[in-house]
């Protein structure tokens, strides 16, 4: 170890072994880069990197010797053989080569041991052919001990400098395997430089051939940096390109899995690469499926020659699933070259969205979308064949036609989502009790229509309607919408009634109208009778509807007179319907269908601002009395109407009194006493109109906020004679005294019935002895004081309009 110490330190020129060193780590670490590099590279491009990495080892090998020989300095002449020296470089580059191609073996846990330790034995090789080719004036001599532990030092420290620079992904492992690599380059060159000894001979004589170490090492050292260097550059070049094609096949990788569509491109039948969504739908991953045939996920032979036949066109076929089922898909192929030969691509669209959709657009259009029941024209269809069918078999069909009665009513009370539920439940009701030779549909609405076909006699359409009335009456779900529900049944047979669609639908549709007009929850077969019956009714919903806009209605006003002051204190506005070919209609035949149909909400908004509107043009703050329906107690906007009928009209609202039946607030009594308070908030006042009739109740008159109590005219008739009739009249007048409301007497028409009621303290009177309904011109002396006198003629005229 002396001997070594002192060779390196009394024998070299230390700036000069500096810079071998230099060499050898540069040398040594582009090495290992290179190895690691070739390693990752594939085919032709393996064995390029692989022979670059040797040469630049071989060289840097070769250099840091040459270089550390022009460090040695013997002190008489020396030289180096050419051809020695030439071969010295060829063996450190083909043994480096072997020993790093035997470190790239896969799957040979052995191979970077025995390749470094390869490398070293071809470190020791080089140096040993330089030393050969060393010419020197003298004999040197060999320490057989030193020259096998720089054998050994450079094939053990080589032999670990391979695993370590190949181990793991790093820099750590890297730097190493370089620093290892170094190592047995220099501690094989020392020791060997160590083992020789120089006896000068004056008789050996160098060759005139040799060529000078210093020139040799400076060419070697400027060639070998060079080889290395260019070897870096071009290391770094492949990798930065390599990076470059990684980066864009993983782009191109991700922009395949965003795609939505499956997608895979094939070599012939095999799968070479898929994307995610692929991968996703046949329930595998992508690692999986490369290598795989088509035939493994497309079974069908004919759908893949369909597929290969026609590039560019949709081909639907069955995908196979991991677990065994089938997907129905739309294939398209494409040719793409890929990795530099022809492929396939294929896209894989997955159909069970459009065909789920393209199932629910088939049953949709034959079937309801709410109640599943089979729709018109699915109905229509099925009564035209059971008609043709029993015409020709000499057979009877029956067509029952029913409505659900007041559904209107529910929609409006509870919304319309419970609206929903009832026309579903009712569906289901009906549908338990039907054998499936029936049909039942929904026509449209609260409609709904049954085929009865193969009818044995007209009894047997009866008992079904019986059957079905019983369902909906006593159904299981006890919610008050439901306790609402009942329905209207009208029957038609064929080929009694008719013998083809069209007018068994229209005699089934007049029958169910005379079931209504007739009490409801109820069935009627059709007669011939009640077509002209329901066509004039028809007639009249649709003229009703229309009244508003032609103009046909007016208000008449009667009067209301404070029965102690006998001074008028307000009017009543009734209306008038004045039909421009069937003349004067009672509000008792016209009123009724408005609510049914719902007419009811634009006639009354007209009443309310007719009458606000003449009221606010009387200098006498008269009262004016508005009766208001059910049907606009229950609307959701009725006090935002009233809000803004009082601001554009300038009405007080104390001076407008609407007029509501208890009937009109048991239906939803939470519902109405939030509607009635909000009214009052406004200022306006609230009877309770035709009390004594229908559902009075002492307890509606302490929850809802009235300001007055109007008894109904029937009392009123006779009361001066009927005893019963004064008891309840004395009743009611009590009890709004005691409440503290004033009570208005209807109907009064004889002096007898106004003593009694002044008697009895009654606060206001109305009724044909005070004034009949007259246009509010007739009255202009009581809404005008201070007006012109009234004429002869017009004096006559009121005498006769009033009591």
């Amino acid at each position: 170890m002396l001997k070594v110490y002192n060779c390196i330190a009394t024998a070299h020129d230390l700036r000069l072994v500096g810079l071998a060193a230099v060499i050898c780590a540069i040398a040594s670490l582009a090495a290992i880069n290179l190895l690691r590099h070739a390693r990752l590279s594939t085919g032709h491009m393996r064995v390029v990197w692989l022979a670059v990495s040797a040469i630049s080892t071989g060289f840097g090998i070769w250099s840091t010797h040459f270089i550390a020989m022009l460090a040695f300095s013997p002190g008489i002449p020396n030289g180096y053989n050419i051809s020695l020296t030439a071969l010295s470089l060829i063996a450190a580059i083909v043994l480096t080569g072997a020993g790093l191609a035997m470190s790239m073996q896969p799957k040979w846990r052995l191979g970077p041991w025995l390749g470094g330790a390869v490398v070293g034995g071809g470190i020791a090789t080089m140096h040993y052919l330089g030393m050969a080719a060393f010419e020197i004036e003298g004999t040197i001599l060999w320490d057989p001990t030193l020259v096998a532990a720089s054998i050994l030092l450079g094939t053990v420290i080589g032999a670990a400098a391979l695993p370590a620079g190949l181990h793991g992904q790093s820099e750590r492992w890297k730097a190493t395997g370089a620093l290892l690599l170094t190592l047995a380059i220099c501690s094989h060159h020392f020791t060997a430089m160590g083992a020789a000894s120089i006896v000068p001979d004056p008789a050996i004589k160098v060759s005139q051939q040799a060529l000078p170490a210093a020139w040799l090492a400076f060419s070697v050292a400027v060639a070998s940096f060079t080889i290395i260097i260019l070897a870096l550059a071009g290391l770094a070049l492949d990798i930065r390109d390599q990076r470059r094609s990684v980066l864009e096949a993983e782009r191109m990788l991700g922009l395949a899995n965003a795609a939505v569509e499956g997608l895979l491109v094939c070599d012939g039948d095999v799968a070479v690469t898929v994307n995610t969504s692929f991968a996703q739908l046949v329930g595998s991953t992508s690692d999986k499926l490369i290598g795989t045939s088509l035939q493994s996920y497309i079974p069908d032979a004919g759908a893949r020659a369909k597929l290969f036949a026609t590039p560019n066109q949709p081909v639907e076929a069955d995908l196979r699933h991991a677990d065994g089922s089938m997907i129905p898909v739309e294939l398209i192929l494409r040719p793409i070259d890929f990795a530099g030969h022809a492929h396939h691509v294929i896209a894989v669209r997955n159909l069970q969205a459009r065909k789920r959709a393209e199932q629910h657009i088939r049953y949709l259009a034959h079937h309801d979308a709410l109640t599943s029941l089979p729709n018109r024209n699915t109905f229509h269809a099925r009564l035209d064949h059971e008609i043709a069918a029993a015409m020709a078999g000499g057979q009877k069909c029956a067509v029952l036609c029913f409505d659900l009665d007041r559904f209107k009513e529910v929609n409006d009370l509870f919304g319309h989502a419970a609206g929903d539920k009832v026309l579903q439940t009712v569906a289901s009701r009906v549908t338990a009790i039907l054998d499936k030779t029936c049909m039942v549909a929904r026509l449209g609405g609260d409609e709904f229509a049954i085929l009865v076909p193969g009818l044995s006699s007209p009894a047997m359409a009866g008992r079904l309607a019986d059957r079905i009335l019983e369902a909906l009456r006593t159904g299981g779900d006890n919610s008050d919408s439901d306790n609402m529900t009942s329905c209207s049944i009208g029957i038609a047979i064929c080929p009694d009634d008719a013998d083809n669609r069209e007018a068994l639908l229209m005699h089934a549709d007049t029958a169910l109208y005379r079931a209504k007009m007739e009490g409801r929850a109820t069935y009627r077969f059709f007669e011939a009778r009640m077509g002209a019956e329901v066509h004039d009714r028809r007639v009249l919903e649709h003229d009703l509807r229309q009244a508003v806009s032609r103009g046909e209605f007016n208000l008449v006003y009667q009067p209301q007179e404070d029965i102690q002051r006998r001074t008028v204190v307000g009017f009543e506005a009734l209306l008038r319907w004045n039909h421009k070919t069937r003349g004067s209609i009672s509000p008792a035949v016209f009123i009724p269908i408005a609510e049914e149909t719902g007419a009811i909400l634009g006639i009354g908004e007209w009443v309310l601002r007719e009458a606000c509107k003449q009221a606010a043009t009387w200098p006498q703050p008269l009262t004016i009395a508005v009766n208001v329906s059910a049907v606009q107690i229950y609307n959701e906007n009725f006090v935002q109407l009233v809000h803004e009928v009082l601001l554009e009209t300038g009405l007080a609202p104390s001076r407008l009194e609407l007029e509501i039946t208890e009937t009109a607030l048991v239906r939803d009594l939470n519902r109405a006493l939030t509607t009635l308070r909000r009214i009052k908030a406004l200022g306006v006042h609230i009877a309770m109109d035709d009390f004594g009739t229908g559902y009075s109740s002492l307890s509606n008159l302490r929850a809802f906020p009235f300001d007055k109590i109007k008894i109904d005219g029937s009392f009123i008739k006779s009361v001066n004679t009927n005893e019963q009739a004064a008891t309840i009249v004395r009743a009611v007048l009590g009890l709004g005294r005691g409440l503290g409301l004033p009570v208005l007497a209807e109907g009064v028409e004889t002096p007898a019935e106004l003593a009694f009621l002044q008697s009895e303290l009654c606060n206001e009177v109305q009724g044909y002895l005070v004034g009949r309904p007259a246009a509010i011109g007739t009255f202009a002396t009581l809404t005008h004081p201070g007006s012109e006198p009234a004429t002869g003629d017009e004096i006559r005229v009121l005498l006769a309009q009033s009591a």
